[in-house]
C-alpha cells in the first residue's frame, strides 16, 4: 500500500511537470484545490513535517514543485531557482511578475569611501521559511514591517489559500463556497464562468475571512497575466494587467497588502500615496517619459512593467486583453488609473533591497551605457558587488541601451525629475 502510495504521488509530480513544461503552466491547480496526493501523504508525509505533507512545512511542500532543480532558464511555473543552479556570480533563473524568492540567498559586500557595505539577501523580500529548500526566517524584523505578522510564520500559504477555495462567480463577486470551480481565473485565456459555475481568484490569493496568525484578509485583487509568463524581457515586456476593487468580496491591490503591513502608508504619515488616481499630470509624464534626458514618448506605447499600475476597471474581460508578452498592450495610464505597492516591489522578491523592481541605492542605474558590475569597471556604489550579469537579469535581461547611457532611478517614470 505504501509503495504504491509512492508511485502515485511520483506520477502526479512527473505529470504536473510535463504539463508546465509544455505550456499549460496552470493544470495541476486549475484555480482550485489539486488532487490530495500532490501535497500530502496519507502513510509516508516528510519527517518531521505536519499535516501528512510530502514537505517539512507548508512552504517546503509549495516549492517541491514550484522550484525544479536543474533548470537552465525561465521555466513554466516555477518561482525559486535551486542552489546549485545559481551559483557564486550566477543569478536566479526565474522571471515571473512576482520574482525569484532565490534572491533571498545571494548577499553582496562591498566597499564604498572606505567602509565595507553587507547587502542581505534577506532584504531582497518576503522570508518564507522552507526547510527543505534553505529558506529561514529573517533575522531583522521579528514582525513584518508596519504590522504585527510573525515573521517566523511567514509561508506560501500566509498569502495563498492552498485549498483554493476563493472563487469567481459569474456575477463576479467572490466567494468561498457554492459554485463548484471549473478552471484558473487567472489568465488572459481563462473562460469567464457560466451561471452555475465559477472560476478561481487570481493566483489562489487568501480572500474575505481568511486568517493567519492574527491578521484576516478583507477581499481578493483583481488580476490577470498571459498564461506564458516566467520569460526573458530581453525583447518582449509581460504584462500583468492588474485591476481595481469592485462590490462583492473584492480589495485594492495596496489594502490587500495592507493586511500584513498596514502602517506603511497610513495617512498623516508623509508617504507615498497608493491606490489613487495617478492623475492627468503623473499620467501624462509617463506617458512621454522613455529614459533619463528623453520625453519623447507617446502614451500608446509607454508601458513599462518595472514601473507597472492599476488599470481603473475591475471587468476582467477587459483586464485580460492587456495580459500580454508579446509587446501589442503597451498603453500607459490614464488619468484614473493607480499607483500601487506593486507598482515598485515585486510580491516575492527581486535582485535589490526591499524586493524593489530597480536599484534604487544610488544615482543610477546604467553607467556608461552598460548595466553595472565588478567585472565591467563601473562605480561600486553602483554595482553593489554584482557582475554585469545579475544586474541584467535582475532587470529580466533587459539591454541597458534600453535606458540612457547613465539612466537615473525609475522614480522618473512618473515624476520625471531626471
Amino acid at each position: 500500500m505504501r509503495n504504491t502510495k509512492k508511485l502515485y504521488i511520483t506520477a502526479a509530480c512527473a505529470g504536473l511537470l510535463t504539463l508546465g513544461f509544455t505550456g499549460s503552466a496552470f493544470a495541476f491547480h486549475s484555480g482550485g484545490v489539486a488532487e490530495c496526493g500532490g501535497c500530502h501523504s496519507m502513510h509516508s508525509p516528510a519527517a518531521g513535517g505536519t499535516f501528512l505533507l510530502v514537505g517539512t512545512d507548508q512552504s517546503s511542500t509549495c516549492l517541491s514543485c514550484h522550484e525544479h532543480a536543474g533548470d537552465t532558464g525561465p521555466s513554466s511555473y516555477h518561482i525559486s531557482t535551486a542552489d546549485a543552479d545559481m551559483p557564486s556570480g550566477v543569478a536566479p533563473l526565474q522571471r515571473t511578475p512576482g520574482g525569484d524568492f532565490g534572491w533571498l540567498k545571494k548577499d553582496y559586500s562591498f566597499t564604498v569611501r572606505g567602509t565595507l557595505n553587507t547587502e542581505a539577501g534577506e532584504t531582497h523580500g518576503h522570508n518564507i521559511i522552507a526547510v527543505d529548500k534553505g529558506y529561514s526566517v529573517d533575522t531583522e524584523n521579528a514582525t513584518a514591517p508596519g504590522g504585527t505578522f510573525p515573521s517566523n510564520q511567514l509561508a506560501c500559504n500566509s498569502c495563498h489559500d492552498p485549498h483554493g477555495k476563493y472563487r469567481r462567480l459569474a456575477d463576479g463577486t467572490i466567494s468561498r463556497t457554492g459554485a463548484p470551480i471549473i478552471g484558473s481565473g487567472s489568465y488572459n485565456t481563462s473562460a469567464a464562468p457560466a451561471a452555475g459555475a465559477a472560476v478561481g481568484v487570481y493566483r489562489l490569493l487568501a480572500g474575505a475571512g481568511y486568517t493567519k496568525d492574527g491578521v484576516t484578509y478583507n477581499g481578493v485583487p483583481a488580476a490577470k497575466v498571459p498564461s506564458s509568463y516566467n520569460q526573458t524581457e530581453l525583447t518582449n515586456q509581460v504584462r500583468t494587467a492588474y485591476g481595481v476593487a469592485s462590490a462583492g468580496g473584492h480589495s485594492t491591490w495596496s489594502n490587500w497588502c495592507s493586511t500584513c503591513h498596514p502602517n506603511m502608508h497610513s495617512s498623516g504619515n508623509m508617504v507615498h500615496p497608493v491606490d489613487q488616481g495617478l492623475g492627468s499630470s503623473v499620467a501624462t509624464l509617463y506617458g512621454q517619459y522613455v529614459k533619463s534626458g528623453d520625453m519623447t514618448g507617446t502614451a500608446a506605447s509607454s508601458f513599462l512593467s518595472l514601473a507597472p499600475f492599476a488599470t481603473n476597471s475591475s471587468d476582467y474581460t477587459a483586464l485580460a486583453a492587456l495580459a500580454k508578452n508579446d509587446n501589442t498592450a503597451l498603453a500607459g495610464p490614464g488619468s484614473s488609473d493607480q499607483v500601487m505597492c506593486l507598482s515598485c516591489h515585486r510580491a516575492h522578491a527581486s535582485g535589490f533591497e526591499y524586493m524593489l523592481r530597480w536599484n534604487n541605492e544610488g544615482e543610477f542605474i546604467t553607467q556608461n551605457g552598460v548595466w553595472p558590475g565588478i567585472d565591467n569597471g563601473a562605480s561600486v556604489q553602483f554595482a553593489r558587488g554584482r557582475t554585469e550579469a545579475e544586474m541584467r537579469a535582475a532587470y529580466y535581461d533587459r539591454p541597458a541601451t534600453t535606458f540612457a547611457t547613465f539612466q537615473r532611478v525609475l522614480c522618473n517614470k512618473c515624476h520625471a525629475q531626471d
